[in-house]
């Protein structure tokens, strides 16, 4: 199981960036290629994924902890390392976002790439379920066919919501200067 799980890993780590290489060549010059990556990959959708994980992960904690994070798991994981993995991330996020301007692909682009990165994500939540036979989280054993359609695309909805947020809120920091598409005056 767990070569398997690293092959895969692997697997689509090396399809990323064979698709990074083709994608990033497309844009200008080397400088504007570095700059795309740094802010397409390294910037938006961590943070996104971050703001994601503190909202999901506190609000099922809140509801009923055995979903997501069982008492169990305090032997395993300190508490000091559940705040750092679940807490922290959010005003290192918020004050990411505030103070770095972003290069924000087209709303279209941005939630391509979005979905394909929950999708791969729901691929290997429902692959290790199958290996395993145990959930990863907790919650998805609560939840039928109907139920997880429906959390998984609800999860979603929230993370583009978020993430049309952050493009909102760098265009209100930064204006127009960061919208290389958009039509200047």
């Amino acid at each position: 199981m767990t070569k398997t799980s690293t092959c895969i890993y692997h697997f689509l780590v090396l399809n990323w960036y064979i698709f990074l290489n083709y994608y990033i060549p497309q844009h200008g010059t080397d400088h504007e290629r570095l700059k795309l990556f740094q802010d397409g990959v390294q910037s938006k959708y961590l943070t996104l994924l971050n703001l994601f994980v503190f909202l999901v992960f506190w609000s099922l904690f809140l509801y009923d902890r055995n979903l997501i994070y069982p008492k169990a798991l305090d032997n395993v994981f300190p508490v000091w390392l559940n705040h750092a993995m679940h807490t922290c991330i959010l005003p290192f996020s918020l004050v990411e976002v505030i103070l770095r301007p972003h290069h924000y692909p087209t709303k279209r682009t941005g939630l391509i790439l979005l979905a394909a990165g929950a999708l791969s994500y729901i691929t290997r939540v429902i692959w290790l379920h199958f290996q395993t036979g145990t959930w990863v989280y907790p919650v998805f054993a609560t939840l039928g066919p109907l139920g997880m359609a429906a959390f998984f695309s609800l999860s979603y909805i929230l993370s583009a919501s978020i993430y049309l947020f952050g493009e909102k809120l760098n265009y209100w920091k930064w204006g127009d200067m960061m919208q290389p598409w958009t039509k200047r005056k």
